[in-house]
């Protein structure tokens, strides 16, 4: 029995480095909800993560160094605070060898430029770089965005309720 003691410590210590790795390290989300205007890489995430809490604008290129790649991320830059205000996540992958959930799913060719709704829909694809008015006016036009636009317009009565709309 004294020799199994190392063994089971062995396996206590296998089993919880995944834990206390994934308590370390953030996820995705957890990021871009402490930091809304950054542009995070795609790494292992997968569309269905974001469903309903954001809306991802994912960037393809064949690097980092590709001038629509660079276009694409000054546009951004220029509208982050816009962009934030409309839940946008800004995902960026350079790296086509990487093969990660979000490029095996969208499978872009080269740039690309990829706008998903809240709904998990793609919104609109681009092979070219999207100026940060256009994915506004893009988002803009979203059913869910268009939900959201009402729900902010609504009265809200002394107890702090939503009214119910007049007709």
């Amino acid at each position: 029995m004294k020799q199994l003691r190392p063994l089971f410590a062995l396996m206590a210590l296998l089993w919880a480095a995944p834990l206390v790795a994934a308590q370390e390290a953030p996820d995705l989300l957890t990021r871009w909800a402490e930091e809304p205007r950054a542009a995070y890489p795609v790494g292992e995430a997968e569309l269905d993560d974001f469903e309903f809490v954001a809306r991802p604008i994912v960037v393809f290129a064949d690097g980092p160094s590709d001038p629509q790649f660079q276009r694409q991320m000054a546009f951004l830059a220029e509208r982050i605070d816009d962009l934030a205000v409309r839940d946008v996540i800004v995902l960026i992958d350079t790296d086509p060898e990487a093969r990660g959930p979000i490029r095996r799913s969208l499978r872009p060719r080269g740039f690309a430029v990829v706008l998903i709704g809240k709904d998990g829909r793609i919104a609109q694809r681009k092979p070219a770089p999207f100026t940060g008015r256009e994915l506004i006016r893009a988002i803009d036009k979203l059913p869910l965005r268009q939900q959201e636009i009402r729900d902010a317009n609504q009265p809200i009565d002394r107890a702090g309720a939503q009214a119910l709309p007049t007709r």
